[in-house]
């Protein structure tokens, strides 16, 4: 699909980050499959953010995307704007009282080994979360116990007109895989805070997450790390797997053998592949347990437009 180039506003606002017309995004995903952005903005630092947001028309959809590990991007791609978390805000950094400092675009095991390597505690369980900081703080990701919930000291925001906004952690509103932050700030920071531990205590247990993960998660394949949220009191693997899908598959997309909470793209499956897998696992755990799953991966954008017969 291509969709019509929207780029005109922006082109004069004197943006230092890039602009690209319908650019792909398969490749900026960890599924490595979907359509293209009708707008791409890549910015430099906040203020090329907040400077972009400025001249954002309102009636122009808007998307923010980080390392692309918790998002299916639907094969008709996504109209309006699509922000792209890059280098620019990757920034870590140990402050005094046992604090860590980081940008949004951080990858969260990065924000980990710092604060190991600073002898800070409580930050262990990011090394366990494929992602960045960004959408650590949007969905409240957690892993092995922890969570951002639990030491985040305070949020920095964009709003949609490109003001900056300071959220505490209590007025982040955080529940399980959630938070109550309006759905259109951009955050741009954050700052944690854990306890004080000794560095190779810390990074031993950073070592037993990360060789947990590789011997039981599907790591190294085209994933989006967990797929479903777990309900409460039970295992969404669990469910899946009493379902009897485990190494399901429709065309290249496949349930994981090795955790089946984990779809897969097995080599040129399409997003629909995908996302028709997930339904048929809902659909089975529904009919063999009376419990109804629901996504924790982040579904987005335009399925591709049915052949007219």
């Amino acid at each position: 699909m291509t969709f019509a180039d929207i780029s005109a506003p922006f082109r004069d606002a004197g943006l230092r980050g890039s602009l690209v017309v319908n650019a792909p995004l398969a490749p900026l995903t960890w599924f490595r499959t979907g359509g293209p952005a009708q707008l791409l903005f890549t910015p430099q630092d906040a203020d090329d953010l907040a400077a972009f947001l400025r001249v954002l028309p309102a009636d122009v959809p808007l998307l923010v995307i980080g390392l692309g590990s918790n998002l299916l991007v639907r094969d008709g791609g996504i109209p309006g704007a699509v922000v792209r978390l890059g280098k620019g805000f990757s920034n870590i950094t140990v402050e005094p009282g046992h604090r860590v400092r980081a940008g949004a675009g951080a990858a969260d095991v990065k924000v980990a080994r710092v604060a190991a390597e600073a002898g800070i505690d409580g930050l262990t369980f990011l090394r366990g979360i494929p992602g960045a900081i960004g959408g650590a703080l949007r969905m409240n990701g957690g892993a092995y116990g922890g969570d951002v919930g639990q030491v985040l000291v305070e949020a920095q925001a964009l709003d949609r007109q490109g003001n900056r906004i300071t959220l505490s952690r209590a007025e982040m509103g955080f529940s399980y895989r959630h938070c109550e932050a309006p759905e259109d700030f951009i955050f741009i920071e954050a700052l944690f805070e854990g306890t004080p531990g000794n560095a190779e205590d810390i990074l031993a247990r950073m070592n037993a997450i990360t060789e947990a993960r590789s011997s039981t998660q599907p790591v190294n394949t085209r994933t989006g790390g967990s797929t479903f949220t777990n309900p409460p009191n039970h295992k969404a693997w669990e469910l899946v797997d009493t379902a009897g899908c485990r190494g399901l598959r429709i065309g290249s997309a496949q349930v994981s053998e090795l955790h089946c909470n984990f779809l897969v793209n097995c080599g040129g499956a399409t997003a629909s592949d995908i996302e028709q897998l997930g339904e048929e696992v809902r659909r089975r755990v529904s009919e063999t347990s009376g419990i109804v799953l629901h996504w924790e991966i982040k579904r987005v954008g335009l399925p591709l437009e049915m052949p007219k017969s």
